[in-house]
């Protein structure tokens, strides 16, 4: 992991990456009375938002517990309004609050976008640097879970073109702990990026507390034939790919940016400098995704270090499919990488 997460305790615990953001939330809600949590479900259970001792935490669980500890005035079941709750969460962070919203699926950013293109993301620009606006948005993205077309999209790279928004894609839980903590002391909106299928996955993270800097890509391992930059889930699918290709002597580098907007090209340029070799790993469409930015970035600056051309790994131009078999085939695969890494290596 990148050296320059900030750890207050060497202790550490085994932990899937919900409950990771939910160690997060409940320490930062320790540390700072303004930080208040918000959205449809985040409370829950068949008792309703009155009895918190039932509070099931959402869909996929992530903030029980938390309307027990901290009491309803602090977390706050919604109404079934994505623009109500961004809205009131905008309110909120400029008026000294610390939200974190959850809007439950990226998918239905279509009905706050007003809220997050035009007024959030540009806040401080409009009122000349004086307003801070500290407010995370919490939500999923991604396929592989049979959710269909309009509850597994990956939307980050549009999000990542807002000028004023910060993205962060974790794809592990070490990573979430350090960089939701970040997101919500940061004095800028963030959109957190969680993938659904991530969820419990499990990995040793730190009991205390620590951030992850934005802009700074992880290393996730070292190679020197060829550089693969991946995002959120198909970081994991890259890694394994590499385990593969090692045993025929390939060696792969795999870089996780963490954040889309910051971007840490820097590392990218570097590591393309060593293998001279990119592969972009990204599970979003393929027009405007990041995998095409990290490409263009390259071919632009650092075109004078490929030794033959990049190669991209997306989705198709194509909704989610529903049916498992064509979702399967839908998102990007180990073997698919591993396929796009071997036709990178060859000499042209």
């Amino acid at each position: 992991m990148s050296t320059s997460a900030i750890e207050e305790s060497v202790a550490s615990s085994n932990l899937t990456l919900r409950d990771a953001i939910n160690q997060t939330l409940a320490q930062e809600m320790r540390r700072d009375p303004t930080v208040i949590v918000l959205g449809e479900d985040v409370v829950g259970g068949r008792g309703g938002t009155s009895d918190v001792e039932e509070a099931a935490g959402g869909t996929f669980g992530v903030t029980a517990g938390l309307a027990e500890e901290f009491g309803l005035r602090r977390v706050i079941d919604t109404p079934i309004t994505e623009s109500a709750i961004i809205g009131a969460a905008a309110g909120a962070a400029l008026t000294g609050l610390r939200p974190v919203a959850e809007l439950m699926f990226i998918d239905f950013i279509g009905v706050c976008l007003d809220q997050i293109m035009n007024q959030i993301a540009k806040f401080r620009y409009m009122f000349g640097g004086k307003a801070r606006t500290p407010l995370t948005i919490r939500t999923m993205v991604g396929a592989g879970l049979g959710a269909g077309p309009q509850h597994s999209q990956a939307l980050y790279p549009f999000l990542s073109s807002i000028p004023g928004l910060k993205v962060a894609l974790p794809s592990n839980p070490y990573d979430a702990k350090g960089l939701l903590a970040q997101a919500i002391r940061d004095d800028d909106p963030v959109i957190f990026c969680e993938h659904k299928a991530l969820y419990n996955d499990t990995a040793d993270v730190p009991d205390g507390e620590y951030l992850i800097p934005f802009g700074e890509a992880a290393v996730t391992r070292e190679g020197s034939d060829i550089t693969v930059v991946a995002l959120s889930r198909m970081v994991n699918l890259a890694n394994e790919a590499a385990d593969r290709l090692a045993k025929d002597g390939v060696s792969v580098e795999v870089i996780d940016p963490r954040t889309t907007s910051p971007l840490d090209m820097d590392t990218i340029y570097d590591s393309v400098g060593k293998t001279g070799r990119l592969v972009t790993v990204d599970e979003s469409n393929p027009v405007c995704s990041m995998a095409s930015e990290i490409a263009s970035a390259v071919a632009c600056e650092a075109f004078e270090y490929l030794r033959t051309p990049i190669v991209k790994v997306t989705a198709p131009h194509t909704p989610v499919p529903a049916t498992p078999h064509l979702e399967q085939a839908y998102v990007p695969s180990t073997e698919r990488i591993e396929r796009s890494i071997r036709r990178a290596l060859m000499d042209y």
